[in-house]
């Protein structure tokens, strides 16, 4: 099973409904890069070199960014569909014929929804089904102990990995840079 690495931090923002609440929030290990991506795509029994790869990926990225500003949606089967949204400036225009681009609109976004069949979701309330959750304080904890007991850190059910901080968007529609949607949680990942 996978496992997912978290800790928990507490809402600081002023101003927030959620203020002094505590919240679980991913704690990545590292960032792969294409080269990274490339190189562990060729060690799982890959004919195909890293540079091959790599390659690959590349042309995978220009072309999905190319069929995405000509208005098309990009389906990866098992993993998800890529498409475009349109944010607007508050307030919009008073009649259709006063709508300007320039005036209105305010930026172009690349969003991604998970795949949802049955044999292949990848959903949030599906994805979390297949991961176990450790506690990053109990490997520190663990870590540091002196007495020599290896207890591998504590893992939690999935429920527990998710509540009250609502960083799932389970509507399953990601993007922008955000946490899912939850603005009452701003806390960094780092």
């Amino acid at each position: 099973m996978a496992k997912i690495l978290y800790e928990v931090k507490q809402n600081l923002a002023d101003g927030s409904k959620a203020y002094g609440k505590w919240f679980a929030r991913v704690k990545a290990l590292e960032t792969l890069n294409t080269r990274k991506l490339a190189n562990h795509i060729s060690e799982h029994g890959s004919i195909y070199t890293p540079d091959v790869v790599y390659g690959v990926l590349e042309k995978f990225r220009s072309c999905m960014l190319e069929m995405l500003l000509n208005s098309k949606k990009v389906k990866i089967e098992g993993l998800g569909t890529f498409y475009t949204t349109l944010e607007d400036e508050k307030g919009g225009a008073l009649k259709k014929e006063d709508y300007s681009v320039s005036k209105h609109m305010k930026a172009l976004h690349i969003r991604f929804l998970p795949e949802q069949t049955t044999e292949e979701n990848i959903s949030s309330r599906e994805f979390i089904k297949q991961a176990e959750f450790i506690n990053i304080d109990s490997l520190q904890a663990s870590s540091s102990s002196s007495s020599g007991s290896q207890s591998g850190g504590s893992s939690n059910s999935g429920d527990n990995g998710s509540e009250g901080g609502g960083s799932t968007n389970q509507g399953g529609n990601t993007g922008g840079g955000g946490d899912g949607g939850n603005d009452d949680s701003p806390i960094d990942d780092d």
